[in-house]
C-alpha cells in the first residue's frame, strides 16, 4: 500500500482522472500547488486530454493505471458521476489516496462501499464539496458560531448548463447546499419535505427542498435551471441576529442588536481571499500527510442520501393512480 509522503518537504505525487471542466481545474491548480506535484492526467478522449497537456504543460494518458504506474501517491476523480464507484474502488485497491468529486456517488449504496474500502486499506477519502472552501462561507461559518440557529435558507439558481445531461439540479446544484446546511448546523438532516419538477428539461430542473435537522433547525433550498443568471445565497436566522452571504460576491453582512423601534445594527464581515478549489486541495494534501479530511466520505454519503430521499418524491404516482382512501379531501 502507497503510503502519504513521510516528510512535510516531500510535495505529494498527484494525478487527476478525467479532465472535463473540474477535472482541468484540478489539474491547474495542482501545477502550482505547494506541497503537491502533478504527475499527469488520464482522460479516456483523446482530443480532450491532449487539450488539457497542451493547456498546463502536463503528461497526459489514456487510463488511470498508467498515473499509479508514474507514482502517483494520490488521485482526483473528476470523473462522471457514474464512474467514480468504480474508479475510485480500483485506486483505493492500489492504496491511493483519494479525492472525489461531489457527489461522492450516484447512489448510497455506491457511495458507502467506497467509504468502506477506504477505511479497510487505511487511505484517505475526501468529498469535494468545494462551497464548503468558499471564503463567504467560511465568513458566515465564523458569524454563526456558538449561536443558537433559528433557521437557514439557500437560493442556488442559474441558467440551464450546456454540459449537464445525466443528473437534475437537486444533484448537480441542491447537494451543495444540503452539505452547507450540514456544516452550519453541526447536525443530519431528519426530515425531507420536497417538491421537484421538470419543467423544461427532462430531468428536474425546480427544486424547492425544506428540512429540519435533527437538532431542529429549519431550512429551505430554492434551486433552478430557468434562472436567466446565476445567483447563490445564504441566509441564516440565529436568536440573536441574522446573516446574509453572497457566494458570488462573497459579500457578508450581519444584522443585530435589534431595538423593539424596530431599529437594528448592521456591519459587512470581513472575508478573507481565496480561490475555493486551491483551499480544498490545500486540505487534500493535508488528509493525505494524516489529518482527518475536511469533508469525509460519511459527509458525502450523508449529502447523496438526503439528495435521493428529496428525488424519491419524483417516484410518486400520479393522483387519479392513487387509491380514494388517500386524496385529500376537497
Amino acid at each position: 500500500m502507497v503510503q502519504g509522503p513521510s516528510g512535510a518537504d516531500t510535495p505529494v505525487r498527484v494525478g487527476v482522472v478525467g479532465v472535463g471542466i473540474m477535472g482541468y481545474n484540478h489539474a491547474r491548480v495542482l501545477t502550482d500547488l505547494p506541497g503537491a506535484e502533478l504527475v499527469g492526467i488520464a482522460d479516456p478522449d483523446a482530443t480532450q486530454r491532449g487539450k488539457v497537456a497542451a493547456m498546463l504543460g502536463c503528461h497526459a494518458v489514456a487510463g488511470m493505471d498508467e498515473l499509479i504506474d508514474a507514482g502517483a501517491d494520490a488521485l482526483v476523480i473528476a470523473a462522471p458521476t457514474h464512474l467514480h464507484h468504480d474508479v475510485s474502488l480500483k485506486a483505493i485497491a492500489a492504496g491511493r489516496h483519494v479525492l472525489v468529486e461531489k457527489p461522492i456517488a450516484p447512489s448510497v449504496a455506491e457511495a458507502e462501499a467506497i467509504v468502506a474500502a477506504a477505511q479497510a486499506k487505511g487511505v484517505a477519502l475526501m468529498v469535494g464539496h468545494v462551497e464548503r472552501f468558499n471564503p463567504a462561507v467560511e465568513a458566515v461559518k465564523a458569524a454563526i458560531r456558538d449561536e443558537e440557529i433559528l433557521s437557514i435558507g439557500i437560493t442556488r439558481v442559474g441558467p440551464f448548463p450546456p454540459r449537464m445531461s445525466n443528473v437534475g439540479v437537486v444533484i448537480d446544484l441542491a447537494v451543495h447546499d444540503i452539505d452547507l446546511i450540514c456544516y452550519f448546523t453541526g447536525s443530519h438532516i431528519a426530515e425531507v419535505q420536497p417538491q421537484v419538477k421538470a419543467a423544461v428539461a427532462e430531468r428536474e430542473d425546480i427544486a424547492l427542498l425544506q428540512f429540519r435537522t435533527a437538532n431542529g433547525v429549519l431550512a429551505h433550498i430554492n434551486t433552478n435551471w430557468l434562472t436567466p443568471f446565476k445567483a447563490r445565497t445564504v441566509h441564516v436566522a440565529t436568536r440573536k441576529k441574522y446573516v446574509i452571504g453572497d457566494l458570488l460576491t462573497r459579500q457578508v453582512t450581519e444584522y443585530f442588536d435589534y431595538k423593539p423601534d424596530g431599529s437594528y445594527s448592521m456591519r459587512h464581515l470581513p472575508v478573507a481571499y481565496g480561490e475555493p478549489l486551491r483551499l480544498e486541495l490545500t486540505r487534500f494534501l493535508e488528509a493525505v500527510r494524516g489529518e482527518v479530511p475536511a469533508v469525509t466520505g460519511e459527509d458525502g454519503v450523508a449529502a447523496i442520501a438526503t439528495a435521493m430521499r428529496c428525488l424519491a418524491s419524483l417516484e410518486t404516482p400520479p393522483a387519479d393512480q392513487v387509491p380514494f382512501r388517500a386524496r385529500a379531501a376537497g
